[in-house]
């Protein structure tokens, strides 16, 4: 295990089911002790606030270490970047190909997402190539729904969120996970629909539903995507 501050902070526990991977996190602001699993990393994340003692915390953990190794089972694998596996982008199965001897970084070409240099930053190219696409192509698909719903968000903000799939504050600045880029376009035009419908609605009141499914046909179809394929898309691992 590596020396860093993060790495430190993590701590294999036994529990009845077998070993789980905890993540400690000191909090100032936490008012209580809670405890959540990360899908991304599979670690169980417990806030400790002020004052707090980790052997408070392992007993929080061992008292629900059936709900924790039950979420943990409904977790997808995690899925390495590397030749011969395959990443989506906008919902389309790319088979990643490694190509050593090229100088092009990452390109796609017949289908198939290649990628130069050598064989261990496989992952870190390819995920460095899906953020960049992320950055070109939510921005303007959300800047394309505002205008043609005629709403007017202040920016778009892209980061690599866990438990959303995008927010709208009430300055109107609009984030969205940049994960999203690996979703079938009518997923990502249904997560757009729901924000820009937050600067209108700050609630998820009636009115606001009904505005939503005025600016998207997708909502059924992206929802039941997202229940099935949403958690593996935090499963994957761009180094």
């Amino acid at each position: 295990m590596a020396d860093g501050a993060g790495d430190r902070m993590l701590e294999v526990v036994p529990i009845a089911s077998g070993t789980v991977t905890v993540r400690w996190r000191p909090s100032r602001q936490a008012r209580r002790i809670s405890m959540r699993i990360d899908p991304a990393s599979g670690h169980v994340i417990i806030t400790l606030p002020r004052g707090a003692r980790k052997a408070d915390g392992l007993a929080l953990l061992r008292a629900h270490s059936a709900w924790v190794a039950a979420g943990l089972s409904r977790l997808p694998p995690a899925t390495e970047l590397r030749h011969g596996g395959t990443v989506l982008l906008d919902g389309i199965a790319l088979e990643i190909r490694h190509a050593p001897e090229a100088r092009r970084g990452v390109w796609l070409e017949d289908g198939r997402l290649h990628v130069s240099g050598a064989e261990d930053f496989i992952a870190r190219r390819v995920g460095a190539y899906l953020r960049a696409q992320a950055q070109v192509l939510l921005p303007a698909r959300l800047r394309l729904q505002a205008e043609q719903a005629d709403l007017r968000p202040v920016q778009v903000r892209l980061r690599d969120t866990k438990s959303r799939w995008g927010s709208c504050s009430s300055d109107g600045t609009i984030m969205l996970c940049w994960r999203l880029v690996m979703a079938p376009q009518e997923v990502q035009h249904y997560i757009i629909a729901h924000e820009l419908a937050h600067l209108r609605h700050m609630n998820h009141g009636p009115d606001f539903w009904l505005l939503v499914d005025r600016l998207t046909p997708h909502r059924r179809q992206a929802e039941k995507w997202l229940r099935a394929n949403g958690a593996g898309l935090h499963r994957i691992v761009p180094a």
